[in-house]
């Protein structure tokens, strides 16, 4: 019988206390015109005896073993020995440091093995709430992260050239904004649907503080999302209004909430479920921009069946893995006119013959989903639009 063939890749790692790289010249700190006795203190001082290195930090590779691809990320996974591991949720991650929750209910503090951290180089976070991972105890309250397994579903942004992944595992993701202070943004609320579909998860349009504004003028906002086929709802954490549809579209899913700051995450998940107790705060008088409460990511068990995930607020959304020509297949609404554009090629910006545009303009298509798309094409930073 033929031995089954280990797949082995290469990895690079960097050395924990590298040695300095050399140096071009190392007399050069030296004043050979100068002869006073402070000089040649100073000389003596110098080191006598320095190991150099020559090829800078990265200096080893090392080979491992790799099974399984992540369906998501596309990144091979260690293969190791399963025999001393167990398996368990991230129910919080803040840099090194993870807390793990194990089949049996407990939970352990848990660090990431470096090789974990080197496969996930492409990314700024190797571990994130909601990954399940295989851990090794080392003791009644800590343990080692081995592995993480394959994500079926993600929300992350871009964050200086790296995936930031939010959250992972999840089913449905909540986007809150409010009706006034933050104000509504819409073309924040396009960015997250469009992050939401590019990690494989639906997305639900949740409109809080309704108790502040007279409901009519939120009905062509959430009419338009719910005419695109995005499940949407009033919601007010003050009054209690669509509390209770809310609540029923969580039941049994993992849902993540996310929005800007100030808009009443954690104030909903309060009204949702009383017992979380999570930190609520308050909109500054004079930007009218959330101050954080929630810190990172953290998974909550719901009484009803399921998980919830609050997030800390944001006031940037970049997309990540998005280039310019396929935004449009992330608004359905352009789907019926793209294949009747003049040019097969058409960015719907300025071209003749372009059908979307002139869906735009006879009223088929929304003018302010339409002014979304030219910004994400344009790379427009939604920072600005936060203003």
């Amino acid at each position: 019988m033929a031995r089954k063939q280990k797949n082995k890749q290469r990895v690079a790692f960097r050395k924990n206390r590298g040695k300095r790289s050399r140096q071009g010249n190392l007399t050069r700190d030296v004043d050979i015109a100068r002869t006073d006795e402070a000089e040649a203190a100073r000389i003596e001082d110098l080191p006598t005896e320095e190991r150099l290195s020559g090829k800078g930090e990265l200096t080893r590779n090392r080979t491992i073993i790799v099974g399984d691809i992540d369906g998501t990320t596309g990144r091979s996974v260690r293969e190791i020995d399963e025999s001393i591991v167990q398996r368990g949720r991230v129910l919080s991650s803040a840099g090194l440091n993870s807390i793990v929750q194990a089949g049996n209910g407990r939970s352990f503090e848990c660090t990431v093995r470096r090789i974990v951290r080197t496969l996930a180089r492409e990314t700024r976070n190797a571990v994130v709430a909601g990954d399940w991972v295989l851990f090794q105890q080392l003791d009644d309250q800590y343990g080692v992260i081995e592995r993480v397994e394959p994500r079926h579903s993600t929300l992350s942004r871009g964050s200086r050239r790296h995936e930031h992944i939010i959250v992972s595992n999840i089913d449905q993701v909540v986007i809150v904004v409010s009706a006034v202070d933050p104000p509504l943004k819409p073309s924040l609320v396009d960015r997250f649907i469009i992050s939401a579909a590019k990690g494989d998860t639906a997305a639900i349009v949740c409109v809080n503080k309704a108790d502040l504004i007279d409901r009519a003028e939120l009905q062509p906002i959430l009419g338009l999302y719910a005419s695109l086929g995005y499940q949407s709802v009033m919601t007010s954490a003050e009054s209690g209004e669509g509390i209770e549809t809310l609540r029923w579209l969580l039941v049994g899913r993992q849902t993540v909430f996310t929005g800007q700051s100030g808009v009443g995450k954690s104030s909903l998940l309060n009204r949702i479920q009383p017992n979380l107790a999570l930190e609520t705060g308050s909109v500054s008088s004079w930007s009218h921009k959330g101050k954080h409460t929630t810190r990172r990511a953290v998974l909550l068990p719901l009484d009803s069946g399921g998980w919830l995930v609050d997030t800390p607020g944001i006031r940037q959304l970049g997309l990540w893995d998005v280039i310019a020509e396929e935004v449009e297949g992330f608004f359905i609404e352009f789907h019926p006119f793209v294949a009747f554009c003049r040019f097969p090629n058409c960015s719907h910006t300025h071209e003749a013959g372009c059908r979307v545009k002139d869906a735009v303009e006879s009223g088929l298509i929304s003018h302010t989903r339409y002014v979304s798309y030219l910004r994400i094409i344009s790379g427009q930073e939604e920072e600005e639009a936060l203003k």
